[in-house]
């Protein structure tokens, strides 16, 4: 998969609402989400020395982090995910799991990884021999995603960011999450080789300015 432009800007509630009615003329919902949303939770990895913390944290020109997800309470479908950034432009790697096989990782138990058949999962298991990865925090937040098919443009507006704090059975309805914090909405426009102008102008907003922001990051303000 090749690498991709990515935007992200913190905005507030107001600018949602200008966003959420501009893209709804020029663009589409995923035809995935519920009622023009869903729900996401999923569970970070990193190791003892929270390298992929700091390396986000302190700007890392080359970095990556992994993740397993799942949406809107369904685990039906849970995807393990690899996130890479090099020089400002994003990737994304993916493979399925099953609701057994993600349990055994947030048991601890990685043994049956290196018999997958899944590269994406060799690679995980081998950083969790040799980096000491293991999982970290449960991040939960609502989604609102629009897609439109020229440039493979995906722009999602993210809020109501949530931390599990120390939990990380992700799979147990009763693992409670609460409030990361101060979490901004933030708005992310992702695209290949070109961004339309008719998404570029329905994206602008007065004052707004591209940030780091991570949704990771925020959910370890508690530790």
């Amino acid at each position: 998969m090749d690498f991709r432009h990515e935007w992200k800007h913190e905005i507030n509630y107001l600018d949602l609402l200008i966003l959420r009615q501009r893209l709804n003329a020029v663009a589409k919902p995923d035809s995935h989400s519920i009622n023009g949303k869903y729900e996401i939770r999923s569970l970070y990895f990193d190791n003892l020395y929270d390298t992929a913390l700091r390396e986000k944290i302190d700007g890392v020109n080359r970095r990556e982090k992994f993740r397993i997800r799942y949406y809107n309470g369904d685990t039906s479908f849970i995807a393990l995910e690899k996130k890479s950034k090099l020089n400002g432009l994003c990737q994304k790697s993916e493979a399925i799991i099953s609701v057994d096989e993600a349990q055994k990782i947030v048991n601890g138990d990685y043994n049956w990884m290196i018999n997958s058949d899944r590269p994406l999962v060799k690679e995980l298991y081998s950083k969790i021999l040799s980096k000491g990865l293991k999982p970290k925090t449960i991040v939960d937040y609502t989604r609102e995603p629009f897609v439109f098919s020229a440039g493979n443009v995906r722009v999602t507006i993210d809020y109501n960011i949530r931390t599990g704090l120390h939990c990380t059975d992700f799979l147990n309805p009763k693992c409670v999450t609460i409030p990361a914090g101060y979490s901004p909405i933030i708005l992310e426009v992702k695209w290949d080789s070109y961004l339309p102008d008719i998404i570029r102008d329905a994206v602008q907003l007065e004052g707004r300015s591209s940030s780091a922001f991570s949704k990771y990051a925020v959910c370890r303000i508690y530790g």
